[in-house]
């Protein structure tokens, strides 16, 4: 099983990058402004929609405010197992890291998944900060 991993520096406060990434159903405008176009809440899921047209179902698993992590799933008829975990590390008064990790089935689609998290990475860092 394909195991992925994405860790960008931030210039910001940890808990002022932990509320936006925290805040479910606000991706599209709080984190990956630009990748993520829209979100709509259903439920303990939300639908979004990224800026290539497709969307997905994610479900939220856990959000764990004191650890500041958060945890979603995805499952449809392309993707076997998917379940992703974003974590907020604090750097000092004014600096963070969030390390974004996705397990995935089937193999199969590791590529396009990793070439989409890189484009992700570049909308999170425009949104939650500068690149350190």
């Amino acid at each position: 099983m394909p195991s992925l991993r994405k860790e960008l520096a931030v210039d910001a406060p940890a808990e002022d990058v932990w509320s936006a990434v925290r805040d479910f159903g606000a991706v599209h405008q709080r984190v990956a402004r630009g990748f993520i176009v829209d979100c709509k809440l259903d439920g303990d899921a939300r639908i979004v929609t990224f800026a290539n047209g497709g969307e997905a179902r994610e479900l939220l698993v856990s959000r764990d405010d004191d650890a500041r992590r958060l945890v979603y799933a995805i499952k449809n008829e392309r993707i076997v197992h998917y379940n992703a975990a974003v974590q907020v590390f604090d750097l000092g008064e004014r600096r963070c890291r969030v390390v974004w990790t996705i397990d995935l089935l089937p193999n199969e689609i590791e590529g396009y998944i990793d070439r989409r998290m890189d484009e992700a990475v570049l909308a999170m860092q425009a949104t939650l900060g500068s690149p350190g």
